[in-house]
């Protein structure tokens, strides 16, 4: 190589170096720095007011006691445990019907899409609110037939259950990316399904499925880390307080509750650790287990 070429090249990496650093600079601003410092404070006891003050292992200690940590605790799982396998079903589902060969098919993926850029916000949380209130629009439908329909945001037994359906319906995501897996399955391995006496349910099962793990996988990961961290439509639909009767205590909704309405920093840091620490820790066996039912084009 002239030195003519590596002057060039020097030229470019030193370019490159900074354009990265706005990147860089956030990055050790705005998530390093702040990581590491709940880090520090989940050891020690911190108002915001007063300087915080070391107490080892306390905070830690203290949720093995905490019964709204453990109803936080239980009310997330299950939401990640029913949530996250009906909205990859769901999509998975609408993605076979549009990988039919509809037509409008940019029109049918972009309205579909549209749920999981909204399905967040607070508006279609205040929505949810209102579709599912004592005078909701399920409600009214109801009295249409005669049935006379409570509040099913403030029944512990069915709270949950419309923030499962809300998350349901930002299939919108997943449903693209398993659409575009379909979309890359050839179409000979079906015609030799066909031709060797292979119904619709067994090309499914025998081509469609096996082929597209990589894809389930992916969706698996993606969903199952959001869910854990869903906290918006929790604090609009329950006001911020996580009921009736802790019936949408979220996790995340729990951490914000002791940090900045208890102002218990310490401890909201060391909850907020044991999330990601947990999250990391279910993504870990995710990959663990994956060798045993992905199966990439190598395998």
């Amino acid at each position: 190589m002239t030195s003519r070429s590596k002057f060039y090249l020097n030229r470019q990496g030193r370019a490159a170096h900074v354009f990265l650093i706005p990147w860089q600079l956030g990055f050790l601003l705005i998530t390093a720095v702040p990581l590491l410092a709940s880090l520090y404070l989940a050891f020690t006891n911190y108002d915001i007011l007063n300087p915080p003050e070391w107490t080892g292992l306390e905070n830690f200690q203290r949720m093995i006691h905490d019964d709204q940590f453990w109803a936080s605790v239980r009310v997330t799982l299950i939401y990640v445990l029913v949530s996250v396998p009906l909205q990859l079903a769901f999509a998975l589902l609408l993605a076979l019907i549009l990988d039919r060969g509809l037509s409008g098919l940019a029109f049918y993926r972009s309205a579909f899409y549209l749920p999981s850029l909204l399905g967040s916000s607070v508006a279609i949380a205040i929505l949810w609110r209102e579709i599912f209130g004592d005078d909701g629009l399920i409600n009214k439908g109801l009295a249409l037939i005669g049935i006379h329909g409570e509040s099913w945001l403030q029944n512990p037994r069915t709270a949950l259950a419309t923030l499962i359906v809300l998350n349901v319906w930002t299939f919108g995501s997943p449903m693209v990316i398993f659409l575009a897996g379909l979309r890359q399955i050839p179409d000979e391995l079906y015609e030799a399904a066909r031709v060797d006496g292979a119904g619709v349910w067994r090309q499914f099962t025998h081509v469609t499925v096996p082929l597209l793990t990589p894809i389930i996988f992916f969706n698996l990961i993606l969903q199952t880390i959001g869910a854990f961290q869903t906290f918006t439509q929790a604090h609009i639909v329950s006001g911020g307080t996580g009921g009736p009767a802790n019936s949408t205590l979220f996790y995340t909704l729990y951490v914000y509750q002791q940090g900045f309405v208890a102002f218990d920093m310490g401890y909201a840091s060391a909850l907020a650790w044991v999330l990601m620490v947990a999250i990391a820790v279910v993504t870990a066996l995710h990959f663990l287990v994956s060798k045993y039912w992905v199966f990439y084009g190598d395998s």
